[in-house]
């Protein structure tokens, strides 16, 4: 039986051409359900609090951190999505003087914005590496600062950028969710070509590493929403992104739900998928299924409701 068209842009696939029970069965999860979906390999974690929620974030920056050594070096690969988390992390190093240059710590940012087939310098307004600089690296005191050579952005050698997973352990890879149930910026494949009937396998998906990508235009509408102030125009259509042969390198995949990136089923959905194993590349964050350690944290008052209501 054939899918269904996208009701978001017909030319793509995403989570609106599952199968019709999938998405019911999600929309009609309580937070109570949600509780109850972890299993071993996914773990479910609730905050009361902003505060408690942005504070368990910026604490997984300083447990990687605390375990790299000269011998053995390690480090996080963040998202910008949420990014409220980024100054308590240079808030912690700081009050611990904790040295990431003495400790060999490294990070890797997700992705950056390309733009006329180059990645965008930190000039640009909506530039990743700016915002990881400006709101956590430039706060942190000179005497403790990570050098620069460990910290790996995916805007110049994207092979050297993926390469470096081999040569430093990744403690944890953090992320986000966007609309398009995305991570970083894998998201789900335009229709046509040989996918014209049928999105990626798994198998296929998971094949993908670093790379430049095409954006789901919902994609470009969220990030004119959350960054841009809905001017689209600012939004690049292209982006280079950590792919997932790079999450399978990281001991565990961390992904933070605050409320406001994704809505309410968005949430609902992609935990339901990964709980059940129900693995499908029209929902990229259902790939994390098959990761041997995931874990979503839920803002408790981001959560909100599927229910109708006109506003």
């Amino acid at each position: 039986m054939a899918r269904p068209i996208s009701k978001l842009a017909e030319g793509w696939w995403d989570y609106t051409t599952l199968d019709q029970d999938i998405l019911s069965d999600a929309a009609s999860l309580t937070v109570k359900d949600l509780e109850q979906l972890g299993r071993p390999g996914f773990t479910v974690k609730f905050y009361d609090s902003v505060e408690e929620f942005y504070c368990a974030q910026a604490l997984e920056y300083i447990d990687a951190w605390r375990q790299s050594t000269p011998d053995n070096p390690a480090g996080i690969c963040g998202p910008i999505g949420p990014t409220a988390q980024l100054p308590l992390v240079a808030r912690m190093v700081n009050a611990l003087g904790l040295n990431l240059a003495a400790c060999e710590a490294h990070f890797w940012g997700m992705d950056e914005w390309l733009e006329n087939g180059r990645p965008v310098d930190e000039t640009h307004p909506l530039s990743f590496a700016r915002c990881d600089n400006e709101l956590c690296f430039n706060r942190i005191e000179p005497s403790l600062a990570m050098p620069a050579a460990n910290k790996h952005f995916p805007s110049g050698d994207l092979a050297a950028f993926s390469r470096s997973f081999d040569s430093v352990r990744c403690v944890v890879m953090q992320g986000g969710q966007g609309e398009i149930k995305h991570w970083a910026f894998n998201d789900p494949m335009p229709r046509s070509g040989k996918f014209q009937d049928a999105p990626p396998s798994p198998e296929e998906y998971r094949q993908l590493a670093t790379r430049i990508v095409k954006l789901h235009p919902v994609t470009i509408v969220q990030n004119a929403r959350t960054s841009g102030g809905g001017n689209v125009n600012l939004v690049p259509t292209h982006a280079c992104t950590v792919g997932p042969q790079e999450t399978w390198k990281a001991e565990k995949v961390s992904i933070w739900h605050p409320g406001y990136h994704d809505n309410p089923f968005g949430i609902r959905l992609t935990s339901l998928m990964i709980s059940k194993r129900i693995v499908d590349s029209s929902v990229p964050m259902s790939l994390l299924a098959d990761h041997p350690n995931v874990q979503f944290n839920y803002l408790r008052p981001g959560i909100g409701s599927v229910d109708v209501k006109m506003n």
